[in-house]
């Protein structure tokens, strides 16, 4: 009656915690959506807020993510109910055998309570599935320890492994609410700009086209282009940058970063599920999914080791009696790794968030470990999308700064990459573009304009035909060796005659030589597969130290190219940006894409190495080479404790409590193993 009495009054105590959270909940819910809280439009003129604005915390939502993400599944609420189970029942046998022997046969309901999952799932597998698996072994060692009066041995058993349990809930449950909300988090209402006023309107009725403004200190809603404004936006979430980034007009940005200084109107590009934020969160959610299948694999180990374990336990129990045979059946601590698996990746996926690599599949993190060739697309990925000015040749006795003041000026106005690189080339040598005074454009051919009493022209070898200008012999020889190296030619024409080409060349990435060294230190094999011309191609290999390259490979068949190297027991890792590497991201044994790349290239990667760059390539290989150290390592604090124990027991007659106790030893050097990417991530924080 006492047990039975302690046991209601617990179910009591949490069926009414319980609802009570319910009934909170949807107290918040009714008060949120009451008429007062919803009350809009409020409006601003300029900068200044009317009067009634409603406060920022009242605008907030009862419900957030955060709360949604920190409901109790159905799952965890049995762990903790079988949890107050088996720490009651651990109590009362700690107490009855050190004070009160009636207390450990008290507590017998309660072990056999918190036992009932084992049970259930041994009666399920023999009876309905027809196999033996790991539960069967364990409801033998809890009746085992029970009918030998082992009452505490198998209450530190069942507390020990809810305890495991109850840490793998938590961490995924923090796991999946820190990367998911870290990305999503959304205000509740934004400044809609109408005409000359502000208005503040819903978030969700935000549409693309629409002009919002976000002020220092507020975050930024949607993705969209700067229209108006700068502004100083911290990025970290969504890209790993340590700095603030400055945004003026024309400049993209993205849901989830904040302004830290300025004010900024934005035309939105894309809203709610739309925007990268979003997409990342999905991502994220998706990966810490991938835990079941790492903790599946836990199961199929743990069900592997049944049929030798009986066998071990019907030798002990013709040799050394049942109190031998209960210790061998609870010396299978296979069921630990069910935990400490799933800890570990959950750990590893926070960690690599952190550092701004998100991991869509975590088993890129296990494939990884045996890549051993890296295939890099050239543009785009080894190189950057911006270009440089290289050699400026000069014609009818003009110098090299007149054409390139010439050729900024007319490409002042202009944001596409080409004008970009002659404009930074012309401020690096302190050159003053003039004012032009009439301009004329010519779609995909070049522009004219005007300054002072000279015609300038700037623009491609067909334009000046197309114009009638005269082109050296000289000229044509250029442009056949910028072809060869892959650049390209901008000719200035002044009047009449050529004034001088200015050669453009693209930049390889300043972290792609390093990258490369670290993994040819790995003793990686590297190739670089390109669309573009064998010359940029050779040059680009050989500029980066890597003595293989494909070149002139259309989209398909780099997809067959990695089929290819795949037949030949290569495990592959492809890099690449486009949308032409879409196929061949899919085919290789791991996809690594740059944020800001393709949205197929992105979707197709199961790593996007967020900041950019190429500089966290080398931390993946890191992360990866860990992770599996770190298995290893589970795999030896779990299966090391049980095989002395069943050791022990045939050489040196251990007995159910030593194997209880090298149970606990198993499961808490596991879970500190699989804790260890925590801790590395907070010691590189202080």
């Amino acid at each position: 009656m006492f047990v039975t009495g302690i046991l209601m009054a617990t179910s009591v105590l949490y069926m009414g915690t319980d609802a009570y959270k319910k009934r909170n909940r949807k107290k918040q819910s009714r008060e949120f959506l009451s008429p007062a809280a919803l009350a809009w439009p409020h409006y601003r003129t300029g900068s200044t807020r009317v009067a009634f604005e409603t406060t920022g915390s009242q605008r907030l939502p009862a419900l957030s993510p955060v709360d949604q993400a920190g409901a109790l599944s159905d799952v965890e609420r049995e762990t903790n109910r079988y949890l107050t189970a088996a720490s009651m029942a651990l109590g009362l046998t700690t107490v009855g055998g050190l004070v009160f022997p009636v207390l450990s046969v008290l507590s017998v309901p309660m072990i056999l309570y918190a036992s009932l999952p084992i049970f259930r799932d041994a009666y399920n597998s023999v009876r309905k599935e027809r196999r033996l698996k790991a539960p069967v072994l364990d409801s033998l060692a809890v009746a085992g320890a029970l009918a030998t009066g082992y009452y505490f041995a198998s209450a530190l058993a069942s507390w020990l492994f809810f305890v495991g349990k109850k840490l793998l809930h938590k961490t995924q449950d923090n796991s999946r609410k820190r990367l998911v909300t870290l990305f999503d988090a959304q205000p509740r209402y934004v400044w809609l700009r109408c005409d000359e006023a502000e208005i503040e309107v819903p978030f969700e009725t935000v549409q693309v086209g629409d002009v919002i403004v976000v002020n220092a200190g507020e975050t930024i809603p949607i993705d969209g282009r700067i229209t108006e404004g700068v502004a100083s936006v911290d990025q970290h979430m969504l890209t790993g940058e340590a700095q603030p980034v400055g945004k003026e007009v024309g400049d993209q940005v993205f849901a989830a970063t904040v302004v830290l200084m300025g004010r900024i109107a934005i035309e939105v590009e894309k809203a709610g599920a739309d925007t990268v934020a979003a997409h990342i969160s999905e991502i994220l959610n998706h990966a810490a999914n991938f835990t079941s299948s790492v903790e599946a694999k836990g199961h199929v180990i743990s069900d592997r080791s049944v049929l030798p374990t009986l066998g071990l336990s019907a030798i002990a129990l013709r040799t050394t009696g049942p109190i031998g045979a209960v210790a061998v059946a609870t010396a299978n601590f296979s069921d630990v790794l069910r935990i400490v698996a799933p800890l570990g990746m959950l750990n590893f996926l926070k960690r690599a968030s952190q550092r701004g690599i998100l991991i869509k599949d975590g088993r890129a993190l296990e494939r990884l470990h045996q890549v051993d060739t890296v295939v890099f697309d050239k543009t785009g990925t080894l190189t950057l999308d911006q270009l440089q000015v290289g050699n400026i040749h000069t014609y009818h006795g003009i110098t090299e700064d007149t054409v390139l003041t010439y050729a900024a000026a007319a490409e002042y106005r202009q944001t596409h990459p080409i004008a970009r690189a002659i404009q930074q080339e012309a401020n690096l040598r302190g050159l003053q573009a003039p004012a032009i005074d009439d301009a004329s454009y010519e779609v995909g051919y070049g522009i004219k304009v005007t300054l002072g009493n000279q015609l300038i022209r700037v623009g491609s070898d067909r334009f000046m035909e197309l114009e009638g200008i005269a082109r050296p012999h000289a000229v044509q020889e250029h442009q056949t060796q910028s072809h060869k190296q892959g650049y390209s030619l901008v000719y200035v024409a002044i009047d009449e005659h050529l004034g001088g080409t200015i050669e453009l060349r693209p930049i390889i990435r300043p972290e792609a030589q390093r990258i490369v060294h670290r993994l040819q230190q790995r003793k990686l094999s590297m190739i670089i597969l390109s669309g573009d011309h064998e010359g940029p191609t050779q040059q680009l290999a050989h500029a980066l130290g890597i003595e293989h390259y494909v070149a002139e490979v259309l989209p398909a068949d780099k997809a067959a190219f990695v089929a290819q190297l795949q037949q030949q027991d290569k495990s592959v890792c492809f890099v690449g940006d486009g949308i032409n590497d879409a196929i061949a991201l899919q085919q290789a044994h791991v996809a690594v894409s740059l944020g800001g790349a393709s949205t197929m290239a992105m979707d197709a990667a199961q790593i996007i190495l967020m900041d950019e760059s190429l500089n966290q390539l080398d931390e993946v290989f890191d992360l990866a080479a860990q992770y599996e150290a770190n298995l290893h390592t589970s795999l030896a604090t779990t299966f090391g404790p049980g095989l002395i124990c069943i050791g022990g027991v045939f050489f040196w007659h251990f007995g159910i409590l030593s194997a209880t106790l090298g149970y606990s030893c198993s499961l808490v050097g596991g879970v500190a193993n699989a804790l260890l990417p925590a801790r590395s991530l907070a010691q590189d924080k202080s």
